[in-house]
């Protein structure tokens, strides 16, 4: 052991330990307990994504249609002009 660079490890105090553990510990279940309220949030926005996104793709088809048809018919405005 004499070898080290820094001399011998240093004794940690078994609270200095302990309180340690327990942070870690704390964090882990904060986070199991956070990432579980977010996925549970989550899951709810993407349902009401998903609903909301058949009438938003049913009114981007009737804008499409709608924008084609105009187009059409300023096409054949322009070619009755000639």
């Amino acid at each position: 052991m004499s070898d080290l660079p820094f001399g011998p490890p240093v004794k940690v105090s078994p609270l200095i330990r302990f309180g340690r553990w327990s942070f870690l510990t704390a964090g882990i279940l904060y986070g199991a307990f956070h990432q579980s309220r977010l996925s549970k949030k989550e899951t709810k926005l993407r349902e009401i994504e998903a609903k909301e996104k058949v009438i938003r793709d049913a009114k981007m088809k009737e804008e499409k249609a709608r924008a084609a048809a105009a187009e059409m018919k300023a096409l054949e405005e322009m070619i009755a002009k000639k």
